[in-house]
C-alpha cells in the first residue's frame, strides 16, 4: 500500500470558519500575535493568554470538520496516509483521521507550565488560573508558542523520508522548521500543493500545483489519487 503523507496549514482549517493563525495583518483575531503566542507574553499576562485560548477551544469545539478533512480521513481506505499538522484543532481526528502528528499541539489539551511533557485533556472548554499539573505549577495551553521548540519535528521529517506521495494543503511554508519539511521528502516522490496561492517552492522536483482552495484541491486530489 503507497504512503501518502500530506502536511497541513491553516487552510483546510480556514474552510471550517477558524480564522489563520498569521493573517496577512499579522493580527489572530484582533491581536497581535506576539502579545498571544510567546512565552514572554504568558509571562506578562497569563490570565490574558488563559482566556484567549479558552475562547479559541470553544471555536474549535464549535468548528466541524469540512469535506476536505473528511476525504484525507476516507484516503486511509486506500492508501497508508500520514498527516502532519500545523494546526492546533482536532479537524483531522474528528473527520476519521487515525494518525495525526500536531507539530504546533493541540488546543484541547493542556500542559504544565514548567515541563512541556506533562499533558492533559481537558474537560470542556476552560483551563481555570489556579488548575494545576501533579507538580503543583499552573497549567496552560498545549499549544507551541514563537520562540519554543517543536518537540515533534524529527518525527515529521522521520515520516516524510518515507512518503511515496506527499500532499501540501493550505500552507505558506513561511514558519520554520516546519517549512523545512519538504528537504527530507525524496526528490522523485510527486509532490501535490494544494492552495489558491502556490508557494515558491520552484527549486524542489515533481511539485504538481493544484491552484484551488482546500476543499476544491482535495476534492480533484482524491479524483487523480483514486480514479487516476
Amino acid at each position: 500500500m503507497e504512503k501518502i503523507v500530506v502536511l497541513t496549514g491553516a487552510g483546510i482549517s480556514a474552510e471550517s470558519g477558524l480564522k489563520t493563525f498569521r493573517d496577512s495583518d499579522g493580527l489572530w483575531e484582533g491581536y497581535n500575535i506576539h502579545d498571544v503566542a510567546t512565552p514572554e507574553a504568558w509571562e506578562r499576562n497569563p490570565e490574558l493568554i488563559q482566556q484567549f485560548y479558552n475562547e479559541r477551544r470553544e471555536q474549535v469545539l464549535s468548528a466541524k470538520p469540512n469535506r476536505g478533512h473528511e476525504i484525507l480521513g476516507e484516503l486511509e481506505n486506500h492508501f497508508d496516509v500520514e498527516i502532519i499538522t500545523q494546526n492546533i484543532d482536532d479537524l483531522h481526528e474528528r473527520a476519521g483521521s487515525t494518525r495525526v502528528t500536531h507539530l504546533h499541539g493541540i488546543i484541547t489539551k493542556s500542559q504544565s507550565d514548567k515541563n512541556p511533557n506533562l499533558t492533559y485533556p481537558i474537560k470542556g472548554t476552560e483551563i481555570k488560573m489556579g488548575e494545576c499539573c501533579e507538580l503543583g505549577s499552573q497549567l496552560r495551553p498545549h499549544v507551541v508558542w514563537f520562540g519554543e521548540s517543536v518537540p515533534m519535528i524529527e518525527l515529521a521529517a522521520e515520516i516524510c523520508k518515507k512518503a511515496d506521495i506527499f500532499v501540501l494543503i493550505g500552507t505558506s511554508l513561511a514558519v520554520y522548521p516546519a517549512a523545512g519539511l519538504l528537504d527530507f521528502v525524496p526528490a522523485a516522490v510527486p509532490k501535490y500543493v494544494i492552495d489558491p496561492v502556490i508557494p515558491n517552492i520552484r527549486r524542489y522536483q515533481n511539485i504538481i500545483p493544484i491552484e484551488k482552495g482546500a476543499v476544491n484541491g482535495i476534492t480533484e486530489l482524491l479524483h487523480v489519487l483514486v480514479n487516476g
